[in-house]
């Protein structure tokens, strides 16, 4: 059996320091000995991934040649007590990735089955599956392996490839669209198929076993029953339960395939033996079994539905300005720097900048907000936003998969094929779950055979109030529909549903409304949030603050301190700074030109203006000139206290005065801090600001603790010690840019105000819209959202814990247990989009 193994690393493949040896080590014969030589091998610097073939005798080493050599290597392996025969480099490996779609993954049961067949394939680095869209997604070495060996794979553990794309940026989701509508077509068709002989051979039992006997009634059946069990649905089932097996697995088409060829078999010995007849109950088990996957196919249609939506919102066609003329193109066609026309009441094609024109447009894809924004020339647009009214005229900056459309796609679809941390416990469960469902089938079949007449009480007392218990049987009648009834109550499809589907309407809800949850992970971890921490500027605040007041020293005037600041200032990109810059302009002053700007980290900034040195910042930049501030220093407390940010101006050695600004508090972070006290979380606002200035924001809105004067390397620091303090429970909310690092050691980095950049790799969740209580709707969403996983595991484990032993004692019917089935998938489905009726919203 192949083993492959591979180990990510930060390194990217195939770097030039990167070299490839094969060694042949003859004694590596099973899994074991290929993870003790994995292993010691991990252990030297330098290896980059790894892979063992247990079939071949082949262990295959990609490493960075300055930190280890080929010696080293088969050093490492004689060390684990292997002789190595020989060792070659081999040409640098290459790395492709092809997307198959595969219509008949419905669960994580199906998900892992169709991931154990691929990764026994050589040359396998990485495997993902997302049910939702029904996605395998694999990353291989072509020299090793080839798409088409992948397809075949998965083909062995049971399941039909109905596409293969090359990578995940060719996959087309149109296509992909029409092929779960064919899939669903052809589920559609297969249940008629089945139906229409099982409807028949119903009515020809009850007439036959209520009024008259029907002449030739087995054969009748039989001939009905033939197309149902052998065709269509029949062999496509028989066909995936088949090379499930020889692929030495067990999926549920498994459990149907012996609960119903059994069955029609059996039925056939009435022709020669009086006998009772059970191919009835082998059509029915297979028409309802097509009846499941229909209704499933469609329901889980609906769980997945937000997804589709974004889809859709997308426009197909742009108009273009060519050479002074307008030129309609398709999206797909569109460049950057392309200049299209947006009409009123038309969508805007893809992200952009307006560069003529003014209108409202309609944001609420991208924001949950139905409210109109105004936009004009400078502004920049977000591609499916619908224009309101003004003809626009807007210059392409994003096209593509670089579109903030297909970023919030790709991140939907991330999080939807992800997997929670609770479903690792529940998957290895299922894993075992068909396997043991066959053992408790065939020692049913056995104990009936061998301890009937011991086990008939229950049956004479469960006939008393179920009417399809029939205590008269022979032993091996008992035996076998007790074997068969355990087989398909047993569904782990009910299982693998329970955490997807509740993925899939959660993060489709939050997507909905502006929430991009990244991974399944990120759920689970957000819900028992303990702590967040907000940053001031941009979370809390607008991060768009006015020049407010001006302040001179006696051998200054007012002027020249704006002047001076102003200056320096416009070598900053600080918003502070900008709008010391802004409020100069708007009173007419001249900025003269600054030389040798330099910015001072957490302090401030200086330059030369007029040949002196001018300083704009902190206390700690002037006091570590050794400038004097007591002229200053009253001015400088009451500004603060009034919560604005007051900015020292220091012109050569002599302190010239004070600017301050103001950053005004978004209108909804009062109502989003008293709602986060509500679900019991410590909010902690940490800002570089003084401790005036921070104090006096945090008491308007109500925040628990304030980390004042925190140098930007100094968050990490602050996150570090309250996880401490509150058990590793704590979330961060930043500009996902600059405080990257905070977001990547909290426990849940929340990113804020992204607008259309929400591929922010250090954040676990990115809100849109720069809203403070679209934190409280993402928390609330986590919660909704385990409850939900919770609950349909539960359920899901109660149905088969308390079914199967009923089933195993005779007194569930085989045809009523393959209705359960049905009901139980659906019922967990059901569940899942009950979240659709949560209230996320924060009232303000």
């Amino acid at each position: 059996m192949d083993h492959p193994t591979a180990f990510p690393s930060s390194k990217s493949v195939n770097s030039p320091k990167s070299k490839f040896v094969q060694l042949i080590v003859p004694g590596m014969g099973s899994n074991h000995c290929a993870g003790l030589i994995t292993t010691s091998v991990e252990r030297l610097p330098g290896i980059i991934s790894l892979t063992t073939n247990i079939a071949n005798h082949r262990v295959q080493v990609e490493f960075d040649a300055k930190l280890t050599s080929d010696n080293q290597i088969r050093s490492a392996i004689e060390k684990a007590g292997y002789d190595v025969d020989s060792i070659t480099s081999i040409p640098s490996r290459k790395i492709g990735e092809a997307v198959f779609m595969v219509p008949g993954m419905g669960s994580d049961h199906c998900a892992g089955l169709v991931s154990s067949s691929v990764k026994r394939l050589a040359g396998i680095t990485d495997t993902s599956t997302n049910i939702a869209n029904h996605k395998v997604t694999v990353r291989f070495d072509v020299a090793t392996v080839d798409a088409e060996r992948i397809k075949v794979a998965i083909e062995k553990a049971g399941y039909e490839v109905a596409g293969v794309s090359e990578s995940r940026a060719q996959a087309d989701t149109a296509v992909d669209e029409a092929v779960e509508e064919r899939y669903l077509d052809q589920a559609w068709k297969r249940l008629w198929f089945a139906a229409i002989p099982t409807t028949l051979i119903m009515v020809l039992m009850m007439v036959h076993m209520l009024w008259v006997p029907v002449s030739g009634y087995l054969a009748w059946v039989a001939l009905l029953g033939f197309p149902v069990v052998f065709l269509r649905g029949g062999w496509a089932t028989h066909r995936s339960s088949w090379r499930s097996l020889t692929n030495r697995t067990a999926n549920m088409d498994v459990l149907i395939s012996m609960g119903s060829l059994p069955p029609y078999l059996i039925g056939l010995v009435g022709f020669v033996y009086p006998m009772t007849s059970f191919i009835e109950m082998a059509a029915t088990i297979m028409t309802f079994h097509m009846l499941g996957r229909y209704l499933e196919t469609r329901a889980k249609g609906r769980a997945s539905q937000a997804i589709k939506k974004l889809l859709k919102l997308g426009a197909k066609t742009a108009s273009v300005l060519r050479d002074g003329q307008e030129v309609e193109v398709p999206v797909a066609e569109l460049q950057v720097g392309d200049i299209m026309v947006v009409r009123p009441g038309a969508k805007v094609p893809t992200d952009g900048e307006i560069v003529e024109g003014s209108s409202h447009l309609d944001e609420s894809i991208a924001t949950g907000e139905s409210v109109p924004v105004e936009k004009g020339p400078g502004d920049g647009v977000i591609g499916a936003t619908i224009n309101k009214e003004g003809m626009l005229q807007v210059r392409a900056t994003r096209v593509g998969a670089d579109t903030f459309l297909s970023q919030v796609v790709g991140l939907v679809e991330q999080a939807q094929g992800s997997k929670v941390p609770i479903q690792e416990f529940a998957d290895k469960l299922t894993a075992k779950f068909v396997p043991g469902v066959i053992v408790i089938s065939l020692t049913s079949l056995v104990v009936w055979v061998l301890f009937a007449e011991p086990l008939r009480p229950i049956l004479y007392w469960g006939a008393e109030f179920l009417p399809w218990v029939n205590p008269e049987l022979s032993p091996l009648m008992l035996g076998v529909l007790a074997a068969i009834s355990v087989l398909v109550i047993a569904c782990p499809c009910a299982l693998g549903l329970a955490t997807p589907t509740a993925i899939m309407v959660g993060s489709g809800l939050g997507a909905e409304s502006g929430v991009l949850i990244r991974s399944g992970e990120a759920i689970q971890s957000l819900k028992d949030i303990k702590a967040v921490v907000l940053d001031k500027t941009g979370t809390i605040t607008k991060g768009e603050p006015a020049l407010t007041d001006v302040i001179a020293t006696a051998d200054f005037n007012e002027a020249d301190v704006l002047r001076f600041a102003a200056s320096v200032e416009a070598g900053s990109e600080h918003p502070l700074g900008q709008s010391i810059v802004e409020g100069a302009r708007e009173k007419n002053l001249e900025v003269p030109t600054v030389r040798d700007f330099r910015a001072i980290t957490a302090r401030g900034v200086e330059g030369r203006v007029d040949d002196q040195l001018i300083r704009v910042g902190s206390r700690r930049l002037l006091n570590e000139a050794d400038i004097e501030l007591s002229d200053l220093e009253e001015a400088l407390v009451r500004l603060e206290k009034e919560g604005k940010t007051a900015m020292l101006v220091a012109v050569g050695h002599r302190a010239a005065g004070i600017v301050a600004v103001a950053d005004t508090i978004k209108e909804d972070s009062k109502a989003a801090i008293a709602a986060l006290h509500q679900l019991g979380i410590h909010t902690v606002m940490i800002t570089g600001d003084n401790e005036r200035t921070a104090r006096h924001v945090a008491d308007q809105v109500g925040i628990d603790e304030v980390l004042a004067g925190v140098l930007p390397e100094g968050k990490v620091d602050a996150i570090k010690k309250l996880q401490d303090k509150y058990g590793q429970l704590v979330a961060m909310v930043g500009d996902g840019i600059n405080d990257a690092p905070a977001l990547k050691q909290a426990n849940v980095g929340i990113a804020i105000g992204a607008g259309a950049d929400v591929a922010i790799e250090a954040a676990d969740v990115t809100l849109v819209k720069g809203e403070l209580s679209k934190v409280v709707e993402a928390i609330r969403l986590s919660r909704a959202t385990f409850r939900k996983i919770v609950e349909n595991l539960f359920w899901a484990w109660f149905y088969n814990l308390a079914a199967i032993p009923i089933a195993a004692v005779g007194l569930l019917h085989p045809m009523i247990g393959v209705i359960a089935m049905t009901i139980s998938s659906l019922s967990v489905i059901g569940n899942s989009l009950r979240l659709k009726r949560v209230k996320l919203n924060v009232d303000k």
